[in-house]
Formats: structure tokens, C-alpha cells, sequence
């Protein structure tokens, strides 16, 4: 074992060893310390790269990914965070820590490993839950996008004050930089964006809106947007998607990359996994559309189905995980019964609580009599499946790319909302197909 690898290894046993009870108090000072390591163990890689940062409660993901593509297009060599997954130099691994910032030194290791390998820049993904751990500290930032803010992990901050607060490290960080010739990039649409301004002083302020791609056209499956004069049509849509590609088209344009590179970006941009990612069994004919989105929020969710228009929209719908945010099930429960023409309440990552408890939550927000509580969560895909006519979208949300089901006492099991749709889509028109066959 190596000696860094040691290391860890022993904090996390050191950690074991400590009385839960103490380890409350201790806890702030636990994780700064552990900041503090790894920057010195990593020898503060961040001095050495530029690392540009994105945070807001929507769009972080698409956006470091989007802003990513465009630097790799522009020719430099990135490393990226993400969600999703992680990025070095062109080559992909899934994130699999559930979680956008993983701890134990893991964003120090990974700006070391960045650095060694020549990376231009390095695109953080970067969130609330991270400045409550610290995990933001000793990062010198070059660059900040703020994409929005709206009340989210609630339960966690105690407070939107408190959230909001969290999110404004990352602009004090950015104004305690030592990095000379600073971005910070804003949504002029958002009513915090002064905020976020007022913390950075000492870096160059760049804003972006809706109106900076007009003339736009948001359809069922491409945007068209204006940007410095050229027309781009992307694969991406819905408007939450527009403020993506703005927000990491103004950041990029900063670094140097041209309209032209980005045009080029937007056009040839691949799906973002588990971002209204179509599912397709690679079998006989499908006649309806299966997408799979991360959506876990009231806000996320109602965009997520308005991208998708007044077709027929069967849900397959979780709860938010267990033990948080429970305000906002019967919220969720609400938007889906104003979209959908079919609902499957299902499980989600119940961790401690009661799965039938919040399926029920889920349920009091929905009037109709549409709706069925499904808590085996491949049963609620398969069945949405097989209520679904020609024509008809079943939209799968809540977990996008999310690695495993969260249980009771840590329990993880393995799962993928992608794999479970397409062996179930291959299933169903497998079997439809046999039935025409034995009836022709």
C-alpha cells in the first residue's frame, strides 16, 4: 500500500474508534484538518492548474460537462468533476460515490493526478454539502460559474439562508484566490446573482441571460440559439438546458475559446447521461420513447416535463431520498399529476425511513386516481412500460445515473436506471413481437 493510501486508510480507523457523541463536536474540525492534509500530502496541486469551478442548486453537472467538452474542443487538456463522473485528459470513469465532491482528500489526490499529466485546466463541480465538509478549502479558483439558486437541502442547512450562505463560500473562495485575472460568471435571470458579485470583487464580472441567445426556439428534441452572431442548433433541450449552455459558453468564451469552437461544441454535443437520456433497447422496434432524467427536485421536475411537451407522459416517479426534504414529496406528487397521464409511485433511496411512508407522502399530492404504488422499483419501470400506447414517453426520474439504491443501515444495492429501462424495454417488445408472430 502506498504511503498516502496508508494514510487514509488509518484516518478512517482513527475516525471508527472515535465515540459518536464526540465526533459531533469534533466533526468541523475533523473535516478542515483532513482538507488541510491533503493539500499539503498532494503538495497544493491547484497552484498549478487553472480550476475553474461551477455551483448553484440546477444545471451544476450539465454545465461542467458542457464547459468541459468546449475546452477539450478548443484544444487544451481538462480534467473534470462532475456527478456524473470523472474526467482526465479525454479519459472517463462513472462516479460512483454518489456525491459531486467525494471526500478523504479525493479532490486533492485528483488535482495532483491532473497536474502530473499536464491538464490545462481542471472543472469542478462544486456543492453545498462540500463547504459544509470543507472540501472547498485550500482550492485556489480561477473561475466561478454560478448557474441558480432555489430552496434545496433545506433539511441539511437548517435554513435557505443557511444554503444560500454555503453557496457564497465559493465566491469568497474565488475573492481569496491569489490567481491573478479572476472570473466570475452569473445568471443575470437570478435574483441572487448580486450576491455572488458583491463576495468576488476581485474578479472580472460576466453575466448571462436568456436574451444573450435570442432569437432562440426551444423544441421537443433540439435547441436553436443565437450566440455572438452565429445560429446553433444542439441536441440539448428544454430551457434549463439554454442556461446551461450560456452559462458554461460565457465561462469558456472567458478562457479564450472562440464563438466558432463553441458552435462547433453545441452541435456535435453528445447526450448527457442521465440528463433526459432517450433509453433504446438496440432490439425489434420501439414505438414509444423511454427517457431516464436526474430530476429530485420540485423545480427540476416540472422543467424536466415541460421539455418534453403535452405528449403522453407516463411517470415513473421516487420520492427523494429518505430522512430528507419531505416538504417537497407531496409537491412532486402535485407536478407529476399536472403532466402525467399515468404515475408510478415508487422507491427511490429510502436509506432509514419507512419506503411505503414516503411513497404515501408522494401520493397526497396527487388528486387524480391515476396514479399506482409500485415500491419495487424495476416492477414500476417495467409496468410504466407496458401501459405505454404508440407515441406515449415514459419519463423514469429521480435517480439519473445514480449507482446504487440507498437502504437501511447503509445498505447499497446496485442499480442503474438506464440498464433496468433498457432490458425491460427489450423485454416487452421482444414479447409483443413474439405475439404478432403466434398470431400471424
Amino acid at each position: 500500500m502506498k504511503p498516502n493510501d496508508l494514510l487514509e486508510a488509518s484516518l478512517r480507523q482513527l475516525k471508527k474508534l472515535i465515540p459518536r457523541n464526540l465526533f459531533r463536536y469534533l466533526q468541523p474540525s475533523y473535516h478542515y484538518f483532513l482538507a488541510w492534509l491533503g493539500a499539503v500530502i498532494y503538495r497544493f496541486p491547484s497552484r498549478q492548474i487553472k480550476v475553474l469551478t461551477v455551483t448553484g442548486t440546477k444545471g451544476k453537472t450539465s454545465t461542467t460537462e458542457i464547459l468541459t467538452a468546449m475546452l477539450q474542443t478548443a484544444g487544451f487538456k481538462v480534467a473534470s468533476t462532475s456527478t456524473l463522473q470523472f474526467t482526465l485528459a479525454g479519459s472517463t470513469k462513472p462516479n460512483l460515490y454518489k456525491m459531486s465532491m467525494p471526500g478523504r482528500m479525493f479532490l486533492q489526490r485528483f488535482l495532483r493526478q491532473a497536474v502530473k499529466i499536464g491538464c490545462d485546466y481542471a472543472v469542478l463541480e462544486s456543492a453545498s454539502e462540500g463547504v459544509k465538509l470543507f472540501r472547498h478549502k485550500f482550492i485556489r479558483l480561477n473561475g466561478l460559474v454560478f448557474t441558480n439558486l432555489s430552496p434545496e437541502h433545506l433539511e441539511s442547512h437548517g435554513s435557505y439562508e443557511n444554503y444560500l450562505a454555503a453557496k457564497l463560500e465559493y465566491a469568497k473562495a474565488l475573492a481569496h484566490s491569489p490567481k491573478t485575472d479572476k472570473i466570475i460568471v452569473v445568471n443575470d435571470d437570478d435574483q441572487e446573482a448580486t450576491k455572488f458579485l458583491a463576495l468576488a470583487p476581485t474578479a472580472r464580472p460576466l453575466k448571462f441571460s436568456l436574451t444573450d441567445a435570442e432569437p432562440y426556439q426551444i423544441e421537443q428534441d433540439h435547441l436553436t440559439l443565437t450566440w455572438r452572431g452565429e445560429t446553433i442548433k444542439t441536441p440539448l433541450v428544454g430551457r434549463f438546458n439554454l442556461y446551461n449552455l450560456l452559462a458554461a459558453a460565457t465561462m469558456a468564451e472567458a478562457q479564450g475559446v472562440t464563438a466558432e469552437t463553441i458552435k462547433k461544441t453545441l452541435t456535435a454535443l453528445p447526450p448527457i447521461k442521465g440528463r433526459l437520456e432517450k433509453i433504446v433497447s438496440g432490439g425489434p422496434e420501439q414505438d414509444f420513447e423511454v427517457i431516464v432524467d436526474y430530476a429530485h427536485t420540485v423545480d427540476s421536475l416540472a422543467q424536466a416535463y415541460e421539455a418534453l411537451g403535452r405528449r403522453g407522459l407516463i411517470c415513473v416517479l421516487g420520492g427523494t431520498g429518505g430522512g430528507r426534504d419531505r416538504d417537497k414529496r407531496s409537491q412532486m406528487g402535485a407536478i407529476a399529476d399536472q403532466r402525467c397521464k399515468l404515475i408510478f409511485i415508487t422507491n427511490e433511496d429510502p436509506y432509514d425511513e419507512d419506503p411505503e411512508q414516503i411513497m404515501n407522502d408522494v401520493a397526497t399530492g396527487v388528486r387524480t386516481k391515476n396514479y399506482r404504488l409500485v415500491a419495487d422499483r424495476r416492477l414500476a419501470i417495467r409496468q410504466a412500460m407496458e401501459a405505454a400506447k404508440t407515441g406515449d414517453v415514459v419519463m423514469i426520474t429521480g435517480k439519473g445515473t445514480d449507482p446504487y439504491i440507498m437502504g437501511q443501515d447503509g445498505k447499497k444495492t446496485p442499480w442503474s436506471d438506464a440498464v433496468v429501462a433498457r432490458e425491460e424495454i427489450l423485454k416487452i417488445l421482444t414479447k409483443r413481437q413474439n405475439a404478432r408472430t403466434a398470431g400471424s
